[in-house]
């Protein structure tokens, strides 16, 4: 095959080539929104046409310039969320509105008109707590809450709506002309892109003309955003400048450059604003390309010489201004008011869902490499682990075990007997994942390529074909995963019966999804290819990735005739791609910098719903030195998704090339993921009932704290842990800031206590991973590791109890099968409570519904943080039988050790410490 996309790019490349992709001065619809908006806001809302049904109150805004109706829509919706939608009042066709991201419709919550006339309209939900207050001319919103603005909408003029209209050629010129609020002289059109866009050699030809839309949000008294994933950026949204917005527009960015707002492979739309006392969300639902902008203005004093005396103690509070522009679809826009961090997950959970319960396996190590040769390099791989003594879960085939890029089915001289390797695995309780893309090699022998032509089931070009691309098979077309039968036949692609050599212990990896098209323009597929529902490509763009993921966790769960939970992962996603499976970062640089980043990467898409995320470790391009290789196995013990991956020409990695000593260093950081199985499972059963992140950057955790509002090389681990990789070459010391001054921490390594509200200048070797446990806490962990996860199911567990400054501690636990739907349709679960309050622990039930037969039992107990030394430690059981129990305890370290006992997990039981 001819050398084409990222094999035409060099490894050693260090910067991105920017005239590959687009910067906001190539966006037309950028520009002539900048144009326009520099002159005064052309909209008014005509409210004495308001009407209030069961779901929404409606009312007219009308453009003075072209007179030309809008329709807007406020609904207020269960759990104080506002719902706002603008659309053309009457367009010339439908415009899209974005489907199967929303879990259902959701529950509506009536809006009283509690004060209105011509000039203004007040609507409020039922506890009447929230108000929305509309004004007319001009047009604007102001969100109450407790008779404070916390939010305008629209209140610096920048309602925005091109609408679609009739060809020119279709239409008598000068009477048309004046139904459009964009001029449309020759010149213009050219230089705006109102009918044809140029870039480079593409031209994008606009059947339906111009149609995007804008608004803007103020949030008073805000100056802290996050989210808007995905870019290699700060975990805090910087101020944008023109020329310089986040782009939303999901593309295949090899080796992407850092602290930088351009697209990469996915796009959740979707902010959060933070201030003590108050979290806020705005979730702007829509799939095609999309522009934010943000400013904040800071907090003024005014002086007595600049305001004179009257005005002395006067203080204008600090405002963040985000603009929100796209290039078609309509304004769906939902207000997630919060009040807190916790509310706020919850309210955009319930709008899009929470994050899948994994199944435990893809929560231990992932083995990969672009690409491992054949059934004898698997092998070799495997036995390397178990010789090294390291565990690992799952490995991993890229590309090239297919048949010439077919996807599903295998290179029968590299992968003669499949299922024999797959058996191989199985017997250590390990799986494999295979890779499979959506560009589907064009050739007449290949079964699934004839069978989707026949069906005419891809992607068409404006033309009408199929759309023809250039992706690693060479010429491909691409499934059109947006239509219901593609995703339902592609789904039945992954049955056993057809897909020869599988077995069920085969996952799935889907990459290549933004789509990526090797010679199309920002190597990706033409905006005006034509879609399900005669729907274009630009209208959808972001969720194309959502849907193949979608499709494929649909089939997998399918596969076991809808037993088994589906591991799924993917290059590239949207706004609810967290009910399907994982998600990782992209082909990243074996660089320092690049370990650093993933770090408020991983965060930004934590909190945007998406809990299963990671990033390869040592990074994807590129060799890394021993040090930074052990450093981001450090990291990535410590983080959600866990895979070490290599492109194909870079020099082989595996944990144990690299000398006994950084093996070691390995090894231990491995095992340390291993031994915290328990909690990791746990923090999941978290985020997957209560939308709770697994990763959280410190401001969820202390959220009144600002200092913590700025922390991103740092992050806790559910509530319990807080973690501070080490992303420095030859450090030996890391400031570690300590929240909270009411807060004690202790190093998970040394139990040594370190007090709260503090930057601690924490010594560090190359076997040190600055882990710490918050004092109040309780961390359930394994005693016994064993090659893979599958193999640990009946170890024996420990508590690792850490005692706050009033003596007392809290923690859960959560246990099921590990793969099956039997936690969600039998109740087969486990969910205990683990407290310590006045020298007694307690192991109590946390859900009456859930029931788990387990043989395990605690072993072990630490009590960190115990000030004396207890004269006897007694166990209690639930019938009230009291046993003594063996302690040591180091009066130096104020640490008490139980060892040897044998308290079933599943039971409820007390230690008494006297």
């Amino acid at each position: 095959m001819e050398a084409t996309g990222k094999e035409e790019i060099s490894v050693e490349d260090e910067a991105v080539d920017k005239n590959i992709f687009k910067d906001c001065s190539k966006i037309a619809f950028y520009r002539r929104q900048k144009q326009q908006l520099s002159r005064r806001s052309m909209y008014q809302a005509s409210l004495d046409s308001a009407t209030t049904g069961k779901d929404s109150t409606k009312f007219q805004i009308i453009n003075e310039t072209t007179k030309v109706p809008l329709v807007a829509e406020v609904y207020g919706i269960e759990g104080n969320i506002f719902r706002l939608k603008i659309n053309e009042e009457t367009p010339l066709k439908p415009r899209y509105e974005v489907p199967d991201v929303l879990t259902s419709k959701p529950s509506t919550v009536r809006l009283i008109s509690c004060a209105g006339d011509a000039d203004s309209l007040v609507l409020a939900d039922g506890k009447g707590d929230l108000k929305c207050h509309i004004t007319a001319n001009p047009f604007k919103i102001d969100l109450v809450s407790e008779e404070e603005v916390v939010m305008s909408i629209n209140s610096l003029g920048q309602l925005y709506f091109e609408h679609l209209q009739i060809p020119l050629k279709q239409r008598a010129t000068k009477e048309n002309k004046e139904d459009t609020s964009v001029d449309t002289s020759q010149e213009d059109q050219e230089d705006l892109g109102l009918w044809e866009e140029k870039f480079g050699k593409f031209v994008d030809v606009k059947v339906n003309g111009p149609a995007s839309i804008g608004l803007d949000f103020s949030l008073h008294g805000f100056e802290h955003l996050y989210g808007i994933p995905q870019h290699a950026e700060s975990h805090q949204l910087k101020n944008t400048s023109d020329g310089d917005a986040y782009r939303l527009y999901n593309l295949d960015v090899y080796g992407y450059k850092i602290h930088d707002k351009m697209g990469i492979y996915g796009s959740v739309p979707y902010l959060l604003a933070h201030k003590p006392g108050r979290t806020l969300g705005i979730f702007w639902l829509n799939a095609s390309e999309t522009l934010v902008e943000i400013n904040t203005e800071p907090a003024v004093k005014y002086t007595l010489t600049q305001m004179g005396p009257a005005a002395a103690k006067q203080k204008v509070r600090c405002r963040t201004d985000v603009h929100w522009m796209s290039e078609s679809g309509i304004i769906d826009v939902f207000l997630l008011t919060g009040p807190t961090p916790s509310d706020v997950f919850g309210q955009y959970s319930y709008l899009t869902g929470t994050q899948a319960m994994p199944p435990l396996f893809s929560l231990g190590y992932h083995q990969c490499r672009w690409n491992y040769e054949d059934e004898q390099d698997v092998k070799a791989v495997d036995a390397g682990f178990d010789e090294h003594d390291i565990p690992y879960d799952v490995m991993w085939l890229d590309i090239e075990h297919t048949e010439g890029k077919r996807y599903f089915t295998w290179d029968k001289k590299r992968f003669p007997n499949p299922r024999r390797m797959q058996e191989l695995l199985r017997s250590k309780n390990r799986k494999l994942v295979v890779i499979s893309d959506p560009h589907i090699k064009i050739d007449p022998d290949y079964s699934v390529y004839v069978k989707a032509k026949e069906q005419g089931f891809f992607v068409r070009n404006h033309e009408g074909g199929d759309f023809e691309g250039v992706c690693w098979p060479g010429l491909s077309s691409y499934l059109d995963f947006t239509n219901p039968k593609v995703r339902e036949w592609y789904s039945g692609l992954f049955t056993f019966s057809a897909y020869q050599g599988s077995t069920d212990i085969l996952y799935i990896w889907n990459d290549m999804n933004e789509p990526s098209v090797f010679r199309g323009p920002e190597l990706t597929m033409q905006k005006n290819a034509i879609h399900h529902g005669n729907w274009e490509h630009r209208e959808l763009h972001n969720i194309y990735g959502f849907y193949q993921q979608m499709a494929t966790a649909e089939g997998l769960i399918q596969r076991s005739k809808g037993k088994e939970r589906p591991f799924v992962l993917t290059r590239s996603f949207f706004a609810g791609s967290q009910k399907y499976g994982a998600v990782w970062t992209g082909d990243n640089t074996a660089e320092w910098s690049y370990l650093k980043i993933s770090i408020p990467m991983l965060l930004t898409l934590s909190i945007t719903g998406i809990s299963f995320c990671g990033a390869d470790v040592g990074g994807f391009i590129g060799n890394p030195e021993a040090e930074l290789l052990v450093r981001w196995y450090q990291a990535g013990a410590y983080q959600p998704f866990f895979r070490g991956h290599a492109t194909m020409n870079t020099k082989r990695r595996e944990p144990w090339l690299f000398g006994e000593e950084n093996t070691q260093l390995i090894r231990e950081a491995i095992r340390q993921r291993y031994a915290l199985l328990p909690y990791w499972y746990s923090l999941f059963y978290r985020a997957h009932v209560a939308a709770q992140p697994v990763m959280r950057p410190l401001w969820i955790e202390f959220p009144e704290e600002l200092d913590t509002f700025g922390v991103e090389d740092e992050y806790m681990l559910g509530s319990a842990l807080l973690v501070h990789p080490v992303t420095e070459p030859k450090a030996s010391t890391v400031d570690v800031f300590l929240p909270g001054s009411n807060e004690v921490w202790y190093d998970s390594k040394t139990f040594a206590l370190w007090e709260g509200a503090r930057t601690v200048k924490f010594p560090v070797a190359l076997d040190t991973i600055p882990v710490f446990q918050r004092g109040g806490s309780i961390v359930p962990i394994k005693t016994t590791l064993g090659k893979s996860t599958g193999c640990m199911t009946d170890s024996p567990y420990g508590l690792r109890v850490a005692l706050s400054t009033k003596d007392s501690a809290m923690g859960e636990f959560y246990l099921d099968d590990g793969h099956s739907f039997q936690y969600l349709h039998q109740k087969q679960f486990l969910h205990r409570k683990f407290s310590f309050l006045s020298g007694v622990l307690i192991n109590s039930c946390a859900d009456k519904r859930g029931h788990y037969p387990s043989k395990c039992v605690v072993e072990q107990i630490f009590v960190l943080g115990l000030k004396k030394q207890p004269s006897s430690v007694t166990t209690r059981s639930s019938d009230g039988k009291d046993e003594p129990v063996a302690f040591t305890y180091c009066a130096q370290m104020s640490t008490l050790h139980l060892e040897k006992l044998s308290l079933n997990i599943g039971a409820d039981w007390e230690v008494h410490i006297r």
